[in-house]
């Protein structure tokens, strides 16, 4: 019998922000409405202990938690430090817009909730924690969607609702159908029963569980709730929406790949391959010709979730992946949110013309979107550039020297959007647009572009803490 571990500590991080969550939503019922942002601090405090918390773990051996459930290694420890780190962000954001606000609480109760989700989907290494971390990452989104209650957010609320249960029941099916085949529901053990199922059976299963995890990380096919979820909501909620949900996601799908789908008959990183190379594209695409600004950071991060699924392709055929992965993961985090600051910084500026003259009125927001946008393109010294040559030679060294070619070209064809930005902000007049900023967002905006470049600088130390072994 399997001994189980079920001391609460090792999960310090998840308790604390749902702890947070909880404390919260009770102080909020009893504080007046000029001092529900105690709740925000509260939660900017959960989110600070939990990083430390999570890079104390981080020194500690592999384990795992409440039997082989929950996985301590260095894919849960960089999945912690990542979606915390960016839910702080955001809280970080959205603080000064919702000073006051009726239902204050309500908003920092819920994204903690959806980032508990998230750091769910990192360590989960249980078919029913999955699961369990999809609901609680994807129900308080969709209430987040749909927070202003207006019309563009409470419509893109319901796609987002829509799809998300769709996918979510195929996501169970396929739980389900991995179970029958497998006999059990924790990887390790899931290792050994799908070898020997059926090739039909676990096909189904492996399918229908993608097609989840490819909804909460914005990937083609499951990528259409993207674009509407993020430009009808909130600029806050846009760039939680576009980046920490895919963090937990992508990890979730790496450890997939690695444990109970290892030894399988099934083409897994065919099937991957492919995936990364639509989005890639469809994403780059159909950002070409996007004049609402944060309609065209939704398909980019489309186009970002293909190179991220690149070393998931090739998990276990090199010595690479995991690292590529987990320092592009965190490249992106930053670097996307960073880009989104600009955007908060500038709340009246919705469209790409709106942001002419940019850099005589506001020129260090200017530089920081330059680096910001750049930095999503892969241009050194930023973090995603080293991360790109990562992800590329992980590819390269994996068997899939294809997909990196069109990696780089899909890489080259980006430069077109992301320059239509940036040069109106330096080349033209000033719009007629409003003009002023946000000095908390401008600070944060200054902020994640110098961690993004200070990050790319540094990127051979902090590859190297990223190898380590796993749980299994």
């Amino acid at each position: 019998m399997t001994e189980m571990n079920e001391n609460p500590l090792d999960l310090l991080p998840e308790v604390l922000l749902a702890a947070s969550a909880v404390l919260g939503l009770l102080l909020g019922a009893w504080l007046p409405r000029r001092r529900q942002w105690l709740t925000g601090v509260l939660a900017l405090a959960a989110c600070a202990t939990g990083i430390a918390a999570a890079a104390l773990a981080a020194t500690e051996p592999v384990t795992t938690a409440f039997g082989d459930s929950f996985a301590i290694d260095p894919l849960t420890a960089t999945g912690r430090i990542v979606i915390l780190g960016g839910t702080l962000i955001v809280l970080a954001l959205a603080l000064p817009h919702l000073h006051a606000d009726p239902r204050e609480t309500e908003f920092y109760v819920l994204l903690q909730l959806a980032a508990t989700g998230a750091l769910i989907l990192a360590g989960a290494q249980d078919l029913l924690l999955l699961a369990a971390g999809y609901l609680l990452a994807s129900v308080p989104a969709y209430a987040l969607t749909g927070f202003r209650k207006d019309g563009p957010g409470t419509e893109a609320a319901l796609k987002f609702y829509v799809i998300g249960a769709l996918l979510g029941v195929l996501m169970l099916t396929g739980i389900t159908v991995l179970l029958a085949a497998g006999r059990a529901t924790s990887y390790p053990m899931l290792r050994t029963g799908l070898a020997d199922a059926p090739a039909g059976l676990v096909t189904v299963g492996t399918l229908a569980l993608l097609a989840g995890i490819l909804f909460k990380a914005g990937g083609v096919p499951a990528h259409y709730w993207v674009p509407d979820a993020v430009q009808g909501s909130s600029a806050p909620v846009a760039a939680f929406l576009a980046t920490i949900p895919k963090i937990g996601a992508l990890v979730a799908l790496y450890r997939l790949a690695v444990v109970p789908l290892a030894d399988t008959d099934i083409p897994w990183a065919g099937l991957v391959a492919v995936v990364s190379f639509a989005s890639m594209t469809l994403g780059n695409l159909a950002a070409f010709f996007q004049q609402d600004v944060k309609r065209l950071l939704a398909y980019s991060t489309v186009s970002q979730v293909g190179y991220l699924l690149m070393p998931i392709a090739v998990a276990g055929r090199t010595d690479l992946d995991q690292r590529a992965l987990l320092y592009y993961l965190a490249a992106y985090a930053v670097t996307n949110l960073g880009a989104f600051a600009v955007v908060c910084a500038l709340p009246e500026a919705r469209t790409v013309k709106d942001y002419r003259g940019t850099a005589r009125r506001h020129p260090a927001l200017a530089a920081s979107l330059a680096v910001c946008l750049l930095g999503l393109l892969g241009t050194p010294p930023t973090a995603v550039f080293l991360g790109k040559l990562e992800v590329f030679s992980a590819a390269i060294d994996g068997g899939y020297a294809w997909l990196a070619v069109v990696a780089a070209v899909n890489t080259v064809a980006s430069l077109f959007y992301y320059l239509r930005w940036i040069a109106p902000t330096v080349i033209s007049p000033a719009s007629e647009a409003p003009c002023e900023s946000s000095r908390p967002a401008a600070a944060l905006a200054y902020t994640a572009a110098a961690v993004s470049v200070v990050l790319g600088i540094l990127g051979g130390t902090v590859l190297g803490v990223l190898d380590g072994p796993q749980a299994r």
